[in-house]
């Protein structure tokens, strides 16, 4: 697509975007459940544009279905009534300096535990090469103004034009996510791009409601994936009361911190691995650490990767080696264990995620 095409296509999207502010955005009303607060935050994709909820309604359906408690804040409000909790911070048409403008108030005006950032599709169009520090300083205002908060910032899904300047920008969170976990900030990727192609966009820039449940998905895996993002570090408030729908996960339990029914290790601690998801050249794994009978203050797992198995991204641990023989040490927060307590680290890497890593170990100074 041309210049004029791509100029053309944005500015019917700016206008479909102020149509869905009017069509589809309720009186603000915040509704809460006293559950682990999440804040949706972002743009129109957000907002659910076309769909109304957009991801926000599968996530929900999972989340009721793993028996997680769960309260959406922020001082925006809509979607359908399947979705249990209409708050979020959803914003059409914004970018990555508007959300950093507001972002400070929206905070503290919600204590969210946990928030979902998609956010940089505006900034497309416009000065996508300032995009990467921008979304840097946005990481850092929200860091420095509610320590502790577990942000997942996501890559941001394909478009149907313009899609080499979403390609750049995404290469880029990858860095800047690792930069984050190393000055301490509780950060972490979500790989959204490789979840949707533009199959999955109902205009070129908006999911249609199958991409929205594909982000659903991802968006839930990640979750899981940093037990204390959705529990606090308890296990979920119910058990599942139904089968979650057929895209998401596996129905066994998170992983929490809590006591394991089973035996604890006989070593220091024991390492298992599973794989959350994969897709065409890539994979996401997790690993959980798990203290023995004894409490541990730092661990270290070894494992070595199916051969063309290569990390991009790892967060909830340090990591030494990207392929092959690879050590991952506990991150500065989650090397104190008690006795038979679990924690988890996470990453996404390219390759088949149908091969396991072998020689899974974990050790305790």
């Amino acid at each position: 697509m041309n210049r004029s095409g791509r100029r053309l296509a944005l500015a019917v999207a700016g206008a479909m975007l102020a149509a869905a502010a009017v069509l589809v955005a309720g009186t603000a009303s915040a509704e809460s459940n006293g559950g682990v607060r999440v804040m949706p935050l972002g743009d129109s994709i957000t907002d659910g544009f076309n769909v109304p909820g957009g991801y926000r309604v599968g996530l929900w359906q999972r989340f009721v279905a793993g028996g997680y408690r769960v309260d959406f804040v922020g001082s925006q409000f809509n979607g359908p009534a399947s979705l249990g909790d209409h708050d979020h911070q959803g914003h059409s048409g914004w970018t990555i300096a508007q959300i950093d403008a507001n972002v400070v108030n929206w905070l503290r005006a919600t204590t969210p535990r946990t928030v979902l950032l998609h956010i940089g599709t505006n900034d497309m169009n416009g000065s996508p090469a300032g995009a990467p520090q921008r979304l840097s300083t946005l990481l850092d205002r929200i860091a420095s103004t509610a320590p502790g908060t577990i942000v997942f910032v996501a890559t941001i899904i394909p478009l149907s034009f313009n899609d080499s300047a979403v390609r750049t920008f995404n290469a880029a969170i990858p860095g800047i996510v690792q930069s984050k976990v190393n000055a301490g900030q509780r950060v972490h990727l979500v790989d959204m791009y490789s979840a949707l192609t533009t199959a999955d966009l109902a205009d070129g820039v908006h999911p249609n409601a199958g991409g929205y449940d594909k982000m659903a998905t991802v968006w839930y895996n990640a979750l899981r994936s940093v037990p204390d993002s959705l529990t606090g570090g308890t296990p979920p408030t119910t058990p599942p009361t139904s089968q979650p729908p057929t895209s998401s996960p596996p129905t066994s339990p998170p992983p929490t911190s809590a006591p394991p029914t089973s035996p604890p290790p006989a070593g220091a601690c024991a390492a298992t691995y599973r794989t959350v998801n994969s897709w065409g050249g890539g994979f996401q794994g997790e690993v959980t650490v798990r203290a023995g009978s004894a409490a541990i203050n730092g661990w270290t797992v070894r494992m070595t990767l199916a051969s063309g198995q290569s990390i991009t991204n790892l967060w909830n641990g340090v990591n030494t080696g990207t392929s092959g023989a690879v050590s991952v040490r506990n991150a500065a927060y989650n090397g104190a264990l008690g006795a038979s307590a679990t924690t988890t680290f996470g990453y996404v890497a390219n390759g088949n995620g149908a091969s396991a890593p072998a020689g899974v170990t974990c050790t305790s100074p």
